[in-house]
Protein backbone atom coordinates (compact mmCIF):
# COMPACT_ATOMS: atom_id res chain seq x y z
CA UNK A 1 0.00 0.00 0.00
CA UNK A 2 1.14 3.39 -0.80
CA UNK A 3 2.78 5.81 2.25
CA UNK A 4 0.30 8.72 0.71
CA UNK A 5 -2.92 5.96 0.13
CA UNK A 6 -5.80 7.51 1.38
CA UNK A 7 -9.30 5.21 1.30
CA UNK A 8 -12.23 6.05 -0.55
CA UNK A 9 -15.36 6.62 1.14
CA UNK A 10 -16.44 3.20 -0.74
CA UNK A 11 -13.62 1.72 0.90
CA UNK A 12 -14.77 3.04 4.49
CA UNK A 13 -17.86 1.88 3.88
CA UNK A 14 -16.94 -1.40 3.04
CA UNK A 15 -15.10 -1.87 6.39
CA UNK A 16 -17.35 -0.02 8.24
CA UNK A 17 -18.17 -2.79 10.65
CA UNK A 18 -14.83 -3.38 11.49
CA UNK A 19 -13.65 0.00 12.27
CA UNK A 20 -17.56 0.48 14.67
CA UNK A 21 -16.73 -2.97 16.37
CA UNK A 22 -13.07 -1.07 16.72
CA UNK A 23 -14.46 1.63 18.39
CA UNK A 24 -16.79 0.53 20.43
CA UNK A 25 -14.57 -2.01 22.57
CA UNK A 26 -12.11 1.12 22.97
CA UNK A 27 -14.90 2.93 24.27
CA UNK A 28 -15.74 -0.43 26.94
CA UNK A 29 -12.11 -0.87 27.83
CA UNK A 30 -12.37 3.28 29.04
CA UNK A 31 -15.61 3.16 30.23
CA UNK A 32 -14.41 0.23 32.76
CA UNK A 33 -12.01 2.65 34.53
CA UNK A 34 -14.44 4.79 35.23
CA UNK A 35 -17.81 2.72 36.34
CA UNK A 36 -18.59 1.62 39.91
CA UNK A 37 -19.71 -1.86 40.02
CA UNK A 38 -23.64 -1.26 39.82
CA UNK A 39 -22.82 0.02 36.23
CA UNK A 40 -21.44 -2.77 34.69
CA UNK A 41 -24.18 -4.49 33.38
CA UNK A 42 -24.71 -2.04 30.63
CA UNK A 43 -21.46 -3.38 28.94
CA UNK A 44 -23.04 -6.36 27.27
CA UNK A 45 -25.91 -4.13 26.12
CA UNK A 46 -23.56 -1.74 24.25
CA UNK A 47 -21.71 -5.18 22.90
CA UNK A 48 -25.02 -6.99 21.98
CA UNK A 49 -26.27 -3.57 19.86
CA UNK A 50 -22.92 -2.44 18.38
CA UNK A 51 -22.72 -6.29 16.90
CA UNK A 52 -26.48 -6.24 15.53
CA UNK A 53 -25.54 -2.49 13.92
CA UNK A 54 -22.14 -4.75 12.85
CA UNK A 55 -24.37 -7.58 11.15
CA UNK A 56 -26.37 -4.30 9.39
CA UNK A 57 -23.16 -2.80 8.11
CA UNK A 58 -21.87 -5.96 6.72
CA UNK A 59 -25.03 -6.51 4.89
CA UNK A 60 -25.33 -3.37 3.47
CA UNK A 61 -21.42 -3.77 2.31
CA UNK A 62 -22.33 -6.58 0.70
CA UNK A 63 -24.82 -4.58 -1.76
CA UNK A 64 -21.74 -2.65 -3.46
CA UNK A 65 -18.97 -5.78 -2.88
CA UNK A 66 -15.19 -5.26 -4.54
CA UNK A 67 -11.77 -4.37 -2.98
CA UNK A 68 -10.87 -2.40 -0.45
CA UNK A 69 -7.43 -0.94 0.94
CA UNK A 70 -5.09 -1.85 -2.29
CA UNK A 71 -6.72 -5.31 -2.60
CA UNK A 72 -5.49 -6.19 0.52
CA UNK A 73 -9.37 -6.88 1.70
CA UNK A 74 -12.06 -7.95 -0.39
CA UNK A 75 -15.67 -7.76 -0.19
CA UNK A 76 -17.75 -10.40 -1.56
CA UNK A 77 -20.87 -12.79 -0.70
CA UNK A 78 -18.33 -15.34 0.48
CA UNK A 79 -16.85 -13.00 3.10
CA UNK A 80 -19.87 -11.29 3.80
CA UNK A 81 -21.53 -15.29 4.72
CA UNK A 82 -18.38 -15.56 7.48
CA UNK A 83 -18.63 -12.09 8.56
CA UNK A 84 -21.73 -12.35 9.95
CA UNK A 85 -21.73 -15.94 10.98
CA UNK A 86 -19.00 -14.85 13.31
CA UNK A 87 -20.94 -11.88 14.51
CA UNK A 88 -24.01 -13.51 14.75
CA UNK A 89 -21.98 -16.07 16.97
CA UNK A 90 -20.85 -13.37 18.99
CA UNK A 91 -24.01 -11.93 19.93
CA UNK A 92 -25.46 -15.36 20.96
CA UNK A 93 -22.21 -15.38 23.21
CA UNK A 94 -23.10 -12.59 24.88
CA UNK A 95 -26.27 -13.62 25.50
CA UNK A 96 -24.49 -16.19 27.25
CA UNK A 97 -22.04 -14.59 29.39
CA UNK A 98 -24.24 -12.03 31.01
CA UNK A 99 -25.83 -14.13 34.05
CA UNK A 100 -22.62 -15.88 34.26
CA UNK A 101 -19.95 -13.75 34.80
CA UNK A 102 -22.48 -12.10 37.57
CA UNK A 103 -23.00 -15.20 39.25
CA UNK A 104 -18.59 -15.56 38.84
CA UNK A 105 -18.22 -11.89 39.85
CA UNK A 106 -16.16 -10.72 37.02
CA UNK A 107 -19.09 -8.63 34.74
CA UNK A 108 -16.87 -6.30 33.56
CA UNK A 109 -16.01 -3.92 30.74
CA UNK A 110 -13.12 -5.46 29.48
CA UNK A 111 -14.72 -9.10 28.96
CA UNK A 112 -16.88 -7.82 26.17
CA UNK A 113 -14.20 -5.86 24.32
CA UNK A 114 -12.01 -8.60 24.09
CA UNK A 115 -15.00 -10.64 22.58
CA UNK A 116 -15.28 -7.94 20.39
CA UNK A 117 -11.51 -7.49 19.09
CA UNK A 118 -12.04 -11.14 18.48
CA UNK A 119 -14.43 -11.00 16.22
CA UNK A 120 -13.09 -7.86 14.41
CA UNK A 121 -9.82 -10.47 13.98
CA UNK A 122 -12.34 -13.54 12.86
CA UNK A 123 -14.06 -10.52 10.24
CA UNK A 124 -10.41 -9.39 8.78
CA UNK A 125 -9.54 -13.09 7.97
CA UNK A 126 -12.60 -13.61 6.45
CA UNK A 127 -12.27 -10.85 4.16
CA UNK A 128 -8.12 -11.19 3.93
CA UNK A 129 -7.00 -10.65 0.44
CA UNK A 130 -3.21 -10.91 1.17
CA UNK A 131 -1.42 -12.98 3.57
CA UNK A 132 -0.20 -10.55 5.84
CA UNK A 133 -3.98 -9.59 6.41
CA UNK A 134 -4.56 -12.61 7.29
CA UNK A 135 -2.02 -13.17 9.53
CA UNK A 136 -2.86 -9.55 11.10
CA UNK A 137 -6.61 -11.14 11.47
CA UNK A 138 -5.56 -14.23 12.56
CA UNK A 139 -2.96 -12.47 15.72
CA UNK A 140 -5.75 -10.12 16.00
CA UNK A 141 -8.44 -12.88 17.18
CA UNK A 142 -5.96 -14.97 18.62
CA UNK A 143 -4.43 -12.84 21.25
CA UNK A 144 -8.51 -11.86 22.49
CA UNK A 145 -9.43 -15.17 22.48
CA UNK A 146 -6.14 -16.55 24.92
CA UNK A 147 -7.31 -13.92 27.52
CA UNK A 148 -10.14 -15.11 27.42
CA UNK A 149 -9.58 -18.68 27.82
CA UNK A 150 -8.01 -17.36 30.94
CA UNK A 151 -10.62 -14.52 32.15
CA UNK A 152 -11.38 -15.86 35.72
CA UNK A 153 -8.09 -15.22 36.90
CA UNK A 154 -8.24 -16.65 40.29
CA UNK A 155 -9.72 -20.00 38.55
CA UNK A 156 -6.61 -22.42 37.91
CA UNK A 157 -8.36 -23.78 35.28
CA UNK A 158 -8.84 -20.82 33.35
CA UNK A 159 -5.12 -19.93 33.68
CA UNK A 160 -4.06 -23.66 32.91
CA UNK A 161 -6.71 -22.97 29.55
CA UNK A 162 -4.63 -19.74 28.73
CA UNK A 163 -1.19 -20.59 29.42
CA UNK A 164 -1.49 -24.33 27.21
CA UNK A 165 -3.38 -21.88 24.61
CA UNK A 166 -0.60 -19.43 24.24
CA UNK A 167 2.15 -21.79 24.12
CA UNK A 168 0.68 -23.74 21.37
CA UNK A 169 -0.74 -21.16 19.71
CA UNK A 170 2.13 -19.01 19.72
CA UNK A 171 4.06 -22.12 17.73
CA UNK A 172 1.83 -22.60 15.07
CA UNK A 173 1.39 -19.58 14.41
CA UNK A 174 5.33 -19.28 14.24
CA UNK A 175 4.63 -21.88 11.78
CA UNK A 176 2.40 -20.06 9.71
CA UNK A 177 4.61 -16.91 8.88
CA UNK A 178 7.74 -19.00 8.71
CA UNK A 179 5.54 -20.26 5.64
CA UNK A 180 4.15 -16.89 4.67
CA UNK A 181 7.82 -15.95 4.80
CA UNK A 182 8.64 -18.14 2.29
CA UNK A 183 5.82 -18.15 0.08
CA UNK A 184 7.17 -14.03 -0.35
CA UNK A 185 10.49 -15.47 -1.29
CA UNK A 186 9.63 -17.78 -4.08
CA UNK A 187 6.36 -15.61 -5.82
CA UNK A 188 7.75 -11.62 -4.67
CA UNK A 189 4.06 -11.08 -3.45
CA UNK A 190 1.65 -12.24 -0.61
CA UNK A 191 -1.64 -11.16 -2.58
CA UNK A 192 -3.82 -14.41 -2.94
CA UNK A 193 -4.36 -13.55 -6.61
CA UNK A 194 -0.63 -12.82 -7.16
CA UNK A 195 0.53 -15.66 -5.80
CA UNK A 196 -1.37 -17.83 -8.13
CA UNK A 197 -0.68 -16.00 -11.12
CA UNK A 198 3.51 -16.55 -10.06
CA UNK A 199 2.49 -20.23 -9.59
CA UNK A 200 0.44 -20.36 -12.62
CA UNK A 201 3.31 -18.56 -14.36
CA UNK A 202 5.90 -21.04 -17.04
CA UNK A 203 8.31 -18.61 -16.70
CA UNK A 204 8.87 -18.38 -13.21
CA UNK A 205 9.93 -22.06 -12.22
CA UNK A 206 9.56 -22.10 -8.95
CA UNK A 207 11.50 -24.39 -6.53
CA UNK A 208 8.84 -27.19 -6.07
CA UNK A 209 10.78 -28.52 -2.89
CA UNK A 210 10.79 -24.83 -1.09
CA UNK A 211 7.15 -24.50 -2.13
CA UNK A 212 6.35 -28.08 -0.43
CA UNK A 213 8.15 -26.54 2.65
CA UNK A 214 6.46 -23.28 2.52
CA UNK A 215 2.40 -24.77 1.90
CA UNK A 216 3.09 -27.65 4.62
CA UNK A 217 4.33 -24.70 7.57
CA UNK A 218 1.25 -22.84 6.23
CA UNK A 219 -0.90 -26.13 6.96
CA UNK A 220 0.99 -26.62 10.57
CA UNK A 221 -1.04 -22.93 11.66
CA UNK A 222 -4.54 -23.61 9.69
CA UNK A 223 -4.75 -27.38 11.01
CA UNK A 224 -3.87 -26.04 14.94
CA UNK A 225 -6.87 -23.48 14.19
CA UNK A 226 -9.11 -25.78 12.71
CA UNK A 227 -7.84 -28.23 15.54
CA UNK A 228 -7.37 -30.48 12.73
CA UNK A 229 -5.31 -34.01 13.91
CA UNK A 230 -2.38 -34.08 14.24
CA UNK A 231 -2.30 -30.87 15.74
CA UNK A 232 -5.64 -30.81 17.63
CA UNK A 233 -4.37 -31.75 21.48
CA UNK A 234 -4.83 -28.01 22.88
CA UNK A 235 -8.49 -28.11 22.30
CA UNK A 236 -9.92 -30.72 24.82
CA UNK A 237 -7.81 -29.20 27.74
CA UNK A 238 -8.99 -25.52 26.77
CA UNK A 239 -12.53 -26.09 26.02
CA UNK A 240 -12.56 -27.74 29.51
CA UNK A 241 -10.71 -25.35 31.69
CA UNK A 242 -12.19 -21.90 29.87
CA UNK A 243 -15.27 -20.41 30.88
CA UNK A 244 -18.06 -22.39 29.41
CA UNK A 245 -19.16 -19.12 27.50
CA UNK A 246 -15.99 -18.31 25.98
CA UNK A 247 -15.61 -22.23 25.21
CA UNK A 248 -19.01 -21.94 23.22
CA UNK A 249 -17.13 -18.68 21.37
CA UNK A 250 -13.73 -20.74 20.36
CA UNK A 251 -15.67 -23.70 19.55
CA UNK A 252 -17.95 -21.76 16.77
CA UNK A 253 -16.59 -18.17 15.59
CA UNK A 254 -12.46 -18.48 15.45
CA UNK A 255 -13.01 -22.29 14.14
CA UNK A 256 -15.37 -20.51 10.93
CA UNK A 257 -12.89 -17.80 10.50
CA UNK A 258 -10.10 -20.42 10.28
CA UNK A 259 -11.98 -22.39 7.70
CA UNK A 260 -13.10 -19.16 5.94
CA UNK A 261 -9.53 -18.48 5.37
CA UNK A 262 -8.14 -21.69 5.21
CA UNK A 263 -10.55 -22.12 1.69
CA UNK A 264 -9.78 -18.68 0.19
CA UNK A 265 -5.82 -19.36 0.58
CA UNK A 266 -6.62 -23.00 -0.90
CA UNK A 267 -8.59 -22.37 -3.80
CA UNK A 268 -7.42 -19.35 -4.11
CA UNK A 269 -3.45 -18.78 -3.82
CA UNK A 270 -2.65 -22.74 -3.68
CA UNK A 271 -4.83 -24.03 -6.60
CA UNK A 272 -2.11 -24.70 -9.14
CA UNK A 273 -0.79 -27.45 -6.92
CA UNK A 274 -4.04 -28.77 -5.45
CA UNK A 275 -2.54 -32.16 -6.53
CA UNK A 276 0.36 -31.83 -3.63
CA UNK A 277 -2.13 -30.83 -1.03
CA UNK A 278 -4.53 -33.83 -1.57
CA UNK A 279 -2.46 -36.38 -0.15
CA UNK A 280 -1.66 -34.00 3.16
CA UNK A 281 -5.32 -33.03 3.38
CA UNK A 282 -7.49 -36.60 3.32
CA UNK A 283 -4.75 -38.09 5.89
CA UNK A 284 -5.39 -34.97 8.18
CA UNK A 285 -9.32 -35.32 7.88
CA UNK A 286 -9.57 -39.12 8.28
CA UNK A 287 -7.28 -38.72 11.32
CA UNK A 288 -9.55 -35.69 12.75
CA UNK A 289 -12.64 -37.48 12.87
CA UNK A 290 -11.00 -41.03 13.67
CA UNK A 291 -9.04 -39.44 16.68
CA UNK A 292 -12.52 -36.66 17.41
CA UNK A 293 -15.18 -39.25 17.54
CA UNK A 294 -13.13 -42.55 19.47
CA UNK A 295 -11.47 -39.92 21.88
CA UNK A 296 -14.93 -38.47 22.79
CA UNK A 297 -16.21 -42.48 23.46
CA UNK A 298 -14.45 -42.20 26.48
CA UNK A 299 -14.92 -38.91 28.24
CA UNK A 300 -17.33 -38.16 31.59
CA UNK A 301 -17.15 -34.46 31.42
CA UNK A 302 -19.80 -32.71 29.08
CA UNK A 303 -16.79 -30.13 27.99
CA UNK A 304 -14.51 -32.16 27.25
CA UNK A 305 -17.00 -34.55 25.12
CA UNK A 306 -18.05 -31.21 23.24
CA UNK A 307 -14.46 -30.29 22.37
CA UNK A 308 -13.55 -34.16 21.00
CA UNK A 309 -16.93 -33.40 19.01
CA UNK A 310 -15.86 -30.19 17.97
CA UNK A 311 -12.50 -31.95 16.79
CA UNK A 312 -14.96 -34.59 14.60
CA UNK A 313 -16.74 -31.90 13.11
CA UNK A 314 -13.63 -30.11 11.87
CA UNK A 315 -12.63 -33.87 10.37
CA UNK A 316 -16.26 -33.94 8.89
CA UNK A 317 -15.58 -29.99 6.97
CA UNK A 318 -12.53 -31.33 5.99
CA UNK A 319 -14.41 -34.15 4.22
CA UNK A 320 -15.60 -31.03 1.87
CA UNK A 321 -12.39 -29.07 1.87
CA UNK A 322 -10.66 -32.24 0.21
CA UNK A 323 -12.80 -32.42 -2.53
CA UNK A 324 -11.53 -29.24 -3.63
CA UNK A 325 -14.90 -27.83 -5.22
CA UNK A 326 -17.31 -25.19 -5.27
CA UNK A 327 -20.20 -27.82 -4.14
CA UNK A 328 -17.26 -28.86 -1.25
CA UNK A 329 -17.28 -25.19 -0.30
CA UNK A 330 -20.18 -24.42 -0.23
CA UNK A 331 -21.30 -27.83 1.79
CA UNK A 332 -18.62 -26.62 4.28
CA UNK A 333 -19.84 -23.31 4.43
CA UNK A 334 -23.49 -24.67 5.21
CA UNK A 335 -21.97 -27.00 7.64
CA UNK A 336 -20.15 -24.44 9.68
CA UNK A 337 -23.48 -22.50 10.13
CA UNK A 338 -25.46 -25.58 11.15
CA UNK A 339 -22.80 -26.09 13.58
CA UNK A 340 -22.02 -22.71 15.24
CA UNK A 341 -25.61 -22.81 16.14
CA UNK A 342 -26.25 -26.11 17.35
CA UNK A 343 -23.11 -26.37 19.63
CA UNK A 344 -23.59 -22.92 20.77
CA UNK A 345 -26.96 -23.64 21.65
CA UNK A 346 -25.40 -26.72 23.33
CA UNK A 347 -23.15 -24.88 25.36
CA UNK A 348 -25.73 -22.39 26.59
CA UNK A 349 -27.57 -24.91 28.08
CA UNK A 350 -23.83 -26.43 29.73
CA UNK A 351 -23.62 -22.92 31.04
CA UNK A 352 -26.73 -23.40 32.82
CA UNK A 353 -26.19 -26.78 34.53
CA UNK A 354 -22.78 -26.28 35.53
CA UNK A 355 -23.86 -22.84 37.74
CA UNK A 356 -21.25 -21.02 39.58
CA UNK A 357 -17.78 -22.02 39.79
CA UNK A 358 -18.95 -24.69 37.06
CA UNK A 359 -19.40 -27.23 39.64
CA UNK A 360 -21.74 -29.55 37.38
CA UNK A 361 -20.06 -30.33 34.11
CA UNK A 362 -20.32 -34.30 34.38
CA UNK A 363 -22.47 -35.90 32.42
CA UNK A 364 -23.99 -37.26 35.34
CA UNK A 365 -24.84 -34.05 36.58
CA UNK A 366 -27.48 -34.25 33.61
CA UNK A 367 -28.96 -37.36 35.18
CA UNK A 368 -33.01 -36.50 35.37
CA UNK A 369 -32.85 -33.11 33.37
CA UNK A 370 -35.80 -34.13 31.61
CA UNK A 371 -37.87 -34.11 34.96
CA UNK A 372 -36.32 -31.02 36.69
CA UNK A 373 -36.45 -28.94 33.65
CA UNK A 374 -38.17 -30.71 30.31
CA UNK A 375 -38.06 -27.58 28.22
CA UNK A 376 -33.86 -27.53 28.71
CA UNK A 377 -33.80 -31.67 28.18
CA UNK A 378 -35.98 -31.14 25.23
CA UNK A 379 -33.38 -28.66 23.93
CA UNK A 380 -30.48 -29.96 24.33
CA UNK A 381 -32.21 -33.36 23.07
CA UNK A 382 -32.75 -31.27 19.54
CA UNK A 383 -28.60 -30.53 19.71
CA UNK A 384 -27.77 -33.42 20.26
CA UNK A 385 -29.58 -34.71 17.57
CA UNK A 386 -28.72 -32.59 15.00
CA UNK A 387 -24.88 -33.27 15.82
CA UNK A 388 -25.25 -36.65 15.50
CA UNK A 389 -27.18 -35.88 11.85
CA UNK A 390 -30.95 -37.06 12.38
CA UNK A 391 -33.25 -36.17 9.75
CA UNK A 392 -34.78 -32.59 10.27
CA UNK A 393 -31.78 -31.04 11.77
CA UNK A 394 -29.06 -28.94 10.08
CA UNK A 395 -27.26 -31.05 10.95
CA UNK A 396 -28.35 -33.83 9.04
CA UNK A 397 -28.58 -31.32 5.68
CA UNK A 398 -25.00 -30.63 7.22
CA UNK A 399 -23.13 -33.88 6.83
CA UNK A 400 -25.55 -34.91 3.75
CA UNK A 401 -24.55 -32.22 1.65
CA UNK A 402 -20.70 -32.69 2.63
CA UNK A 403 -20.68 -36.42 1.60
CA UNK A 404 -22.54 -35.77 -1.53
CA UNK A 405 -19.74 -33.23 -2.34
CA UNK A 406 -17.23 -36.14 -1.67
CA UNK A 407 -18.92 -38.76 -3.59
CA UNK A 408 -19.53 -36.11 -6.65
CA UNK A 409 -15.43 -35.68 -6.68
CA UNK A 410 -15.24 -39.60 -7.01
CA UNK A 411 -13.98 -39.50 -3.16
CA UNK A 412 -16.07 -42.71 -2.27
CA UNK A 413 -14.01 -44.35 0.16
CA UNK A 414 -14.00 -40.99 2.28
CA UNK A 415 -17.62 -41.14 2.17
CA UNK A 416 -17.73 -43.88 3.68
CA UNK A 417 -15.50 -43.62 6.58
CA UNK A 418 -17.34 -40.68 7.19
CA UNK A 419 -20.75 -42.40 7.30
CA UNK A 420 -19.35 -44.42 9.64
CA UNK A 421 -17.65 -42.26 11.96
CA UNK A 422 -20.88 -40.55 12.30
CA UNK A 423 -22.70 -43.65 13.21
CA UNK A 424 -19.72 -43.98 16.16
CA UNK A 425 -20.43 -40.57 17.36
CA UNK A 426 -23.78 -41.33 17.79
CA UNK A 427 -23.19 -43.63 20.76
CA UNK A 428 -21.86 -40.79 22.92
CA UNK A 429 -24.09 -37.76 21.84
CA UNK A 430 -27.22 -40.67 22.43
CA UNK A 431 -25.62 -42.22 25.90
CA UNK A 432 -26.16 -37.93 26.98
CA UNK A 433 -29.52 -38.17 25.78
CA UNK A 434 -30.20 -41.48 27.81
CA UNK A 435 -28.69 -39.90 30.92
CA UNK A 436 -31.32 -37.22 30.60
CA UNK A 437 -34.69 -39.37 29.98
CA UNK A 438 -33.93 -42.91 31.89
CA UNK A 439 -31.49 -41.51 34.68
CA UNK A 440 -33.36 -40.35 37.82
CA UNK A 441 -31.56 -37.31 39.54
CA UNK A 442 -28.98 -38.20 42.44
CA UNK A 443 -30.11 -38.15 45.47
CA UNK A 444 -29.25 -34.62 47.28
CA UNK A 445 -28.52 -32.95 44.31
CA UNK A 446 -28.99 -28.95 44.32
CA UNK A 447 -31.93 -27.39 43.14
CA UNK A 448 -31.39 -26.20 39.49
CA UNK A 449 -32.66 -22.97 39.05
CA UNK A 450 -34.42 -21.47 36.26
CA UNK A 451 -32.02 -20.21 33.26
CA UNK A 452 -31.63 -16.48 32.65
CA UNK A 453 -32.85 -14.61 30.15
CA UNK A 454 -30.59 -14.37 28.33
CA UNK A 455 -30.03 -18.46 28.10
CA UNK A 456 -33.43 -18.64 27.37
CA UNK A 457 -33.14 -16.40 24.20
CA UNK A 458 -29.95 -17.94 23.37
CA UNK A 459 -31.22 -22.03 23.74
CA UNK A 460 -34.59 -21.19 21.96
CA UNK A 461 -32.94 -19.01 18.69
CA UNK A 462 -30.68 -21.56 17.84
CA UNK A 463 -33.14 -24.47 18.64
CA UNK A 464 -35.66 -23.09 16.11
CA UNK A 465 -32.94 -22.21 13.66
CA UNK A 466 -31.31 -25.63 13.80
CA UNK A 467 -34.66 -27.08 12.78
CA UNK A 468 -35.52 -24.51 10.40
CA UNK A 469 -32.45 -24.91 8.55
CA UNK A 470 -33.30 -28.87 8.60
CA UNK A 471 -36.33 -28.53 6.79
CA UNK A 472 -35.38 -25.21 4.79
CA UNK A 473 -31.72 -25.67 4.07
CA UNK A 474 -32.08 -24.09 0.30
CA UNK A 475 -32.18 -20.48 1.64
CA UNK A 476 -28.38 -20.47 3.02
CA UNK A 477 -27.39 -23.54 0.72
CA UNK A 478 -27.93 -21.41 -2.41
CA UNK A 479 -26.20 -18.26 -1.36
CA UNK A 480 -23.46 -20.49 0.16
CA UNK A 481 -23.12 -21.60 -3.47
CA UNK A 482 -23.75 -18.68 -5.49
CA UNK A 483 -21.01 -17.28 -2.69
CA UNK A 484 -18.43 -20.33 -3.37
CA UNK A 485 -18.13 -19.71 -7.06
CA UNK A 486 -16.80 -16.10 -6.18
CA UNK A 487 -13.63 -17.46 -4.59
CA UNK A 488 -12.22 -19.60 -7.56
Amino acid sequence: MPANFVPSTQELLRFAPEMLLTLVATLLMMLEAISGPGGKRKFAWIAFFSLAAAIALAISAAADPGPAFSAMLVIDGYSTFFRVLVMVVGLLTILISNKYLDGEGHQSGEYYALLLFSIIGQSIMATANELIMIFIGLECSSIATYVLAGYLRDDKRNNESALKYFLLGSFATAFLLFGVAWIYGLTGTTNLTQIRAALLDPQAHPNMLILGAATAMMFVGFAFKISAAPFQMWAPDVYQGAPAPVAAFMSAGPKAAAFAMFLRVLMTAFEPVKDRWEPILWTSTLATMVIGNFSALRQSNIKRLLAYSSIAHAGYVLVAVTTHSEIGIAAAMFYLASYALMNIGAFAIVTHVARKGEQYVEISDFAGLSQRQPLVAAMLTVFLLSLTGIPLTAGFFGKFYIFKAALDANMVWLAVLGMLNSAVAAYYYLRVIVVMYMHAPAEGAAELPAPSAGIRLAVLSTAIATIALGIFPSFVLDYAGKSAALIR
